[in-house]
């Protein structure tokens, strides 16, 4: 993995792009080997209010009123200067990662817009993460359902429900133009982490199907580029999972019972920083194997059922 910024330096956090007439992007300044080059805050509508996806983080450099950074200026003050003029309708959160919920708090302050999206949720686990924590501040205003809608002028947003990110999982629509905001369900850059126990790998799979089976033109994720290309995406997405599972299914055929060794079989030339989320997304597969009556584990080891 490199650890130059993939990115072109024309482009910097807190600098609001326009994508199309209805979509504005505003980078957060915390580029990582696991966010890519940041949090990408997605703004919706051209009118005289705007819904705002994925907020992002706060900290350092990242909240209202703190100062310049070497990244640029607080997220939250370069959200509000972009929606300047406009009306906050609503704060939207794709799920409850620390990369992408905690600035909704301090931007419902500053504007009153009610927080609407993903359920909350909070979870611990002993898992190695090659993502961020939860956020166990998250207080919506109001969760969203599997295909309900919030409007504003000109625009509408519907709830797409997509878990195996995260259990809490959800991706918008926008059907004025075609695009789904994916949150991490859903990246060109990068295949989305399925970690157990809230991960799930049948729920991911479910939810990628579902992601294939609509219209959407284009899509929107919370770190990387637009993705124009969507069925051809994740068709290819859903090739690659398959493709894990058969390797693991082969390891076990050799013999092979735990999860380290899989991973250094079936991972090579990884990174070691990586080596763990290796590790959590084999586990992944090996749940779902062993619920689909495929594989067993005993004391840590695996074999064929």
């Amino acid at each position: 993995m490199s650890e130059e910024k993939p990115w072109p330096d024309t482009i910097r956090a807190g600098d609001c792009e326009q994508h199309e007439p209805l979509v504005r992007r505003v980078l957060a300044p915390n580029p990582s080997p696991y966010t890519f080059t940041g949090t990408q805050t997605w703004i919706v509508g051209a009118g005289a209010d705007v819904a705002v996806i994925d907020p992002g983080p706060t900290g350092s450099g990242m909240s209202i009123g703190d100062p310049p950074d070497a990244n640029g200026a607080g997220h939250v003050d370069a959200i509000l200067r972009a929606v300047a003029g406009q009306r906050v309708a609503a704060i939207l959160c794709t799920h409850t990662h620390r990369d992408h919920s905690p600035a909704a708090a301090p931007l419902r302050e500053a504007t009153g817009a009610p927080i609407i999206g993903c359920a909350p949720l909070v979870l611990t686990d002993d898992g190695p993460r090659a993502d961020s924590a939860f956020d166990p501040d998250y207080t919506p205003d109001r969760v969203l359902g599997d295909g309900e809608r919030i409007l504003g002028d000109g625009w509408t947003i519907e709830a797409v429900a997509t878990p195996g990110h995260t259990s809490n999982h959800l991706c918008f629509a926008l059907p004025e133009s075609r695009a789904l905001f994916t949150g991490d369900h859903v990246m060109a850059w990068s295949t989305s982490v399925v970690s157990p126990p809230d991960g799930d790998m049948a729920a991911y799979m479910a939810s990628l199907s579902k992601l294939y089976d609509r219209d959407d033109r284009v899509y929107y994720p919370a770190h990387g580029p637009a993705v124009t290309n969507p069925k051809q995406l994740v068709r290819g997405m859903l090739g690659h999972r398959r493709q894990r599972e058969r390797q693991i299914l082969r390891e076990l055929e050799k013999g092979t019972a735990v999860i380290p060794v899989m991973v250094q079989h079936m991972y090579k030339g990884l990174d070691p920083r990586l080596t763990g989320a290796a590790g959590r997304s084999v586990l992944a597969h090996l749940l779902d194997l062993e619920a689909r009556g495929i594989v067993r584990t005993e004391n840590d080891e695996w074999e064929l059922a």
